[in-house]
């Protein structure tokens, strides 16, 4: 197999990763005279004004079948707090993790992943299951490029409840599914946000819900897990890999104050450069796997012919930790704009000096 083709290879598969227009989400104020009450059930007036996502599907995308149960998620804030409210349709209702922040996904569980700047890195993750169970962590960086979980880390002054609609582990028991309640303050966010205080109008942060489905039978008056199975990983906007900690696929939750219907979530106008980035950045990865080093021009990846018809304005330059890709980015009201990448999957733009 030629350099070129294993290339490719890691270009396609990057490019599944990042798919092109992530699911996207208006998260609208509620009202100061709509109290929420976080009592897992979703029954509020506020609620009423929050449309649901569209229905999860799996973590591959198209790849894989539609999941069999459905989840859906509804989303509000305020001046104190994000709030999540989740539907889980589950006929058998399950769950024994009760210690906080054990890793709740060895049972059924909801996720919330939030990357409120959109750079890859710092960013929250939230786990919970039907005994309202949670568990918080904080990841520097992807583990993918040598991150490490800080699950001693909290979200202070955090909110969660459960509602079952049927009976917990009620072995054999028809049930009709279970719902979340979250609210999460900004102050307790303050760590991936670098601020304590909400969102300013029209702000995106990238954001991905996952659902951890396991199979699993009656056995003996309780649930246990088909051995030799693994679990449904089934989210929000797709991943393309089995793999959540891939911010750059996540989606796309726009912040508003505005009245119901007179806005709409704006395009990210880096969504592109950040695809194209990822695969430059998957390909030296895959490149330092092989050789043992960087690769020092983009030349060397054999993906410069991809990138001349994509984006032949693609830019590399080694730096003593690795490399940083750019891409220059167009932007409306703000020109020029420079979308970066290194080889820590670390994204973030700046302006063009005039």
């Amino acid at each position: 197999m030629t350099r070129f083709t294993i290339a490719m290879i890691v270009c396609l598969a990057a490019c599944a990763v990042a798919p092109a227009s992530p699911r996207s989400y208006l998260c609208y104020r509620a009202t100061p005279n709509s109290p929420l009450r976080i009592d897992g059930v979703l029954d509020d007036g506020a609620w009423q004004f929050a449309e649901w996502t569209d229905s999860f599907v799996d973590i591959e995308g198209d790849l894989k079948p539609r999941p069999r149960f459905l989840t859906r998620v509804k989303m509000l804030w305020d001046d104190s707090c994000f709030y999540v409210g989740a539907q889980l349709e589950e006929p058998d209702i399950w769950a024994t993790i009760l210690k906080r922040d054990s890793i709740i996904f060895y049972d059924n569980d909801f996720e919330i992943f939030l990357d409120p700047d959109g750079d890859n890195h710092e960013y929250g993750e939230f786990e919970i299951n039907a005994l309202n169970t949670g568990w918080d962590l904080f990841l520097p960086k992807p583990y993918k490029d040598g991150g490490h979980a800080d699950d001693a880390w909290n979200i202070d002054g955090i909110r969660t409840a459960v509602y079952v609609d049927g009976t917990l582990n009620g072995c054999g028991d028809e049930c009709r599914g279970w719902s979340v309640e979250i609210a999460m303050p900004w102050s307790g966010l303050a760590r991936c946000s670098h601020r304590s205080t909400a969102p300013n109008e029209g702000e995106q942060w990238r954001v991905n819900f996952s659902r951890v489905e396991w199979k699993k039978i009656c056995e003996d008056g309780r649930y246990v897990k088909i051995a030799g199975l693994p679990e449904d990983n089934w989210v929000w906007s797709p991943q393309g890999v089995i793999n959540m900690h891939r911010p750059e696929a996540w989606g796309i939750v726009q912040f508003t104050r505005q009245p119901f219907g007179t806005v709409h979530v704006k395009p990210d106008p880096f969504e592109k450069a950040r695809g194209i980035l990822q695969v430059v950045c998957d390909s030296q990865k895959e490149f330092l796997r092989v050789h043992q080093a960087w690769a020092p021009k983009l030349s060397a990846l054999g993906i410069a012919n991809w990138l001349d018809e994509v984006a032949p304005t693609t830019t590399m330059m080694l730096t003593k930790d690795g490399f940083v890709a750019t891409l220059r980015v167009g932007v409306d009201d703000v020109g020029p704009v420079d979308a970066h990448i290194n080889q820590d999957s670390h994204f973030w733009t700046e302006p063009v000096s005039k």
